[in-house]
């Protein structure tokens, strides 16, 4: 069971989905933002409220502000705190530089 906890936890899965979900969601924006412009160009049609094949630019943003809202919270928020509780930081000591300048000295008074 800790192998699943460390797949799920330790790897990348989650930022991966939260990645996805919310790709999926402003590629509607996008869309809608798109076909919003290209019908604002002469010759075309030139209103904003009319239905566009992406939908309305409005709905769109705002329900991509809501699918972020949830993925933040019901998504991120909890899996940073299991994170942050199953795998802790590891405490400060001392890093790579601290220890190549105590062999440096070491070299350096023989």
């Amino acid at each position: 069971m800790s192998g699943f906890k460390n797949f799920l936890l330790k790897g990348n899965l989650i930022e991966l989905a939260v990645a996805f979900i919310m790709g999926a969601a402003f590629s509607g924006v996008v869309t809608s933002f798109t076909a919003w412009i290209t019908s604002v160009i002469p010759g075309m049609k030139n209103t904003f409220d009319d239905a566009t094949p992406g939908g309305h630019f409005g709905n769109q943003a705002i329900a991509f502000v809501l699918i972020a809202l949830v993925v933040y919270f019901g998504i991120v928020v909890p899996y940073t705190a299991a994170k942050k509780r199953y795998f802790p930081d590891p405490e400060p000591g001392e890093g790579e530089l601290d220890v190549l300048k105590q062999i440096r000295d070491s070299l350096a008074n023989r």
